[in-house]
């Protein structure tokens, strides 16, 4: 009885499961033949739960430890981190269609890694990450600054992060058009369209630190996000410093989506449509809907980067390419049965 009153309980429980599951299987796909036993030998020796198999080779351990497991849990600190933000951003911005990439910071950080790749600002010591997160950082303050001298309102918020994002995007193309060749460009467009397979531990850490961080942040404000559910002035009137709690919330989902980008490129429609699934489940209420956001985002990126790289083994698919296949129907499906429920 306690758990149908409560069945975001439930989902939390489910996703806390699936989740797990899904990192399981995860880490013991991929083109290398390294059998299950293995690998699972591998990561136990390495968590110093015991020793690895006689017939691992050093070559084997590597790629176990060293590529498959950061990589897999990358994929779910980044959707986990990509889901939180988009239904922060839908709430704070009162726009169904807002993603972790309304204010411009994917199309910043693109700028900042072709950059560094192509042109070679920062004269080696800066390196793709750092440029893009640079380059994230840029963008977000040109949008708040935009955004004030406009006014300040939500709508001039999305349309100063549409600016940013036509301008970054142009100076990306007009970048790698004018000064890079076609290996550079073929591996700049692969980053742009989302790629985990640089992912390293220090990656993992990083991005995980951020996203515990930045989580924390939006759970303290989710009763603050419920009342913007009525408007910024019914906001107002229940005592919401309205200006000071977008300011917050929109650096913290700008920092995350920053250091996302920075790590594993821009992945599209996991801020967009994860929440409005997951609001489906659990509800409108914030203190319910964020940790499901998170769990549902991260067991979803962790099979869509195991596909990607699997089903044209050794060839890998870009992972934006595979979320925006699913993400679009989906999104469709769910456009639906928002109308059908009105």
């Amino acid at each position: 009885m306690r758990a149908s009153r409560r069945p975001h309980l439930v989902w939390a429980a489910a996703g806390i499961v699936a989740l797990c599951a899904s990192l399981a299987v995860a880490v013991t796909l991929g083109p290398a033949d390294i059998g299950v036993g293995d690998v699972w030998s591998v990561i136990a020796a390495h968590l110093g739960a015991g020793t690895p198999a006689a017939d691992v080779s050093p070559i084997r351990d590597g790629i176990v430890w060293d590529l498959r497991l950061p990589r897999t849990l990358l994929a779910a600190v980044c959707g986990a981190g990509l889901a939180v933000c988009g239904a922060v951003l839908q709430s704070l911005l009162r726009n169904p269609l807002a993603d972790p990439f309304v204010l411009g910071v994917s199309s910043g950080a693109s700028t900042g890694a072709v950059l560094v790749v192509v042109l070679g600002v920062g004269g080696g010591a800066l390196s793709v990450p750092g440029g893009a997160f640079i380059g994230a950082v840029c963008s977000f303050a040109l949008v708040m600054l935009l955004s004030h001298s406009l006014g300040g309102t939500t709508d001039r918020v999305v349309l100063a992060g549409v600016a940013a994002m036509q301008l970054f995007s142009a100076l990306t193309s007009f970048v790698v058009m004018t000064a890079a060749d076609a290996e550079t460009t073929r591996g700049v467009l692969f980053w742009l369209l989302g790629s985990l397979g640089g992912a390293g531990w220090s990656d993992v850490w990083t991005t995980a630190a951020v996203l515990v961080l930045v989580l924390a942040v939006c759970l303290g404000y989710a009763r603050t996000l419920d009342a913007f559910a009525f408007g910024r002035d019914a906001a107002a009137t229940l005592g919401v410093q309205v200006a000071r709690t977008r300011l917050v919330l929109l650096c913290a989902t700008a920092l995350l989506t920053a250091v996302l980008v920075a790590s594993a490129g821009a992945i599209g429609f996991v801020g967009l449509v994860l929440p409005h699934a997951v609001r489906a489940l659990t509800g409108p209420g914030h203190a319910r809907l964020l940790p499901v956001c998170a769990l549902a985002g991260a067991v979803f990126l962790v099979w869509v980067d195991t596909l990607a790289r699997t089903v044209l083994e050794p060839q890998e698919v870009p992972v934006g390419v595979v979320t925006s296949l699913i993400g679009v129907p989906a999104f469709v499906l769910v456009l639906y049965r928002t109308r059908r429920a009105r």
